[in-house]
C-alpha cells in the first residue's frame, strides 16, 4: 500500500538527506518525493510516498520523530487531503494532428506551454489518476519526453 507522509522539517542543508537515508537504509523505496519551503522560511515540507505495510510505516514514522530537525509528521493517507502532481509531456505533433492533441489537453484542463515544429509540450496538474489517464491518451500520438513532480499533498481545512 502507498502511504503519503508530510514531514515538516528545519530548512537547512542535510535534512533531506537524513530523512531519505533513514527510509532507504530500512530497505523501503520512496515512490514520490517533493520538497519546498513553507510559509515560514525556516521550515520545509517534505511530502513523500512510500510503498509498505501499516507496521512498517509506523516504524518509519517513529524513527523520523527521533531526528532532531523534524518538527511534525502527518500521515495524509489517513486524513482528508488534497493531492496534486505536475507533469510536462512533450508529444509528437505533426501539423495535421495538432488540433486533436490540443482538444485532449483542453479536456484535461492542461495548457500548451511550447509549440515546436514537430512537437507540443503540455503542462498538466491533477491527481495521479488524472495524470495517468492523460498519459494513456497522449501515448497514441507518441510521447517524446515526460517529466513529473512528486506528489504534493495538504490536509483539507476545517468545514466548521
Amino acid at each position: 500500500m502507498n502511504w503519503t507522509l508530510s514531514v515538516l522539517v528545519e530548512n537547512k542543508p542535510g535534512v533531506l538527506t537524513r530523512v531519505t537515508s533513514l527510509i532507504s537504509r530500512r530497505g523501503f523505496n520512496i515512490e514520490s518525493l517533493a520538497v519546498g519551503t513553507t510559509e515560514d522560511p525556516t521550515r520545509s515540507r517534505i511530502t513523500l510516498v512510500v510503498d509498505t505495510d501499516a507496521d512498517s510505516i509506523e516504524q518509519i514514522t517513529k524513527q523520523l520523530h527521533k531526528l532532531v530537525d523534524v518538527y511534525k509528521i502527518t500521515n495524509l493517507t489517513e486524513e482528508d487531503s488534497i493531492d496534486r502532481e505536475l507533469v510536462l509531456f512533450k508529444v509528437n505533433a505533426v501539423p495535421e494532428r495538432r488540433h486533436e492533441i490540443i482538444e485532449v489537453a483542453d479536456v484535461f484542463r492542461a495548457s500548451i506551454v511550447d509549440f515546436g515544429r514537430t512537437s507540443l509540450t503540455i503542462e498538466a496538474t491533477g491527481t495521479a489518476e488524472k495524470m495517468a489517464a492523460l498519459d494513456d491518451l497522449l501515448r497514441s500520438y507518441g510521447i517524446k519526453e515526460i517529466v513529473r513532480t512528486g506528489k504534493i499533498s495538504l490536509s483539507r481545512g476545517s468545514h466548521d
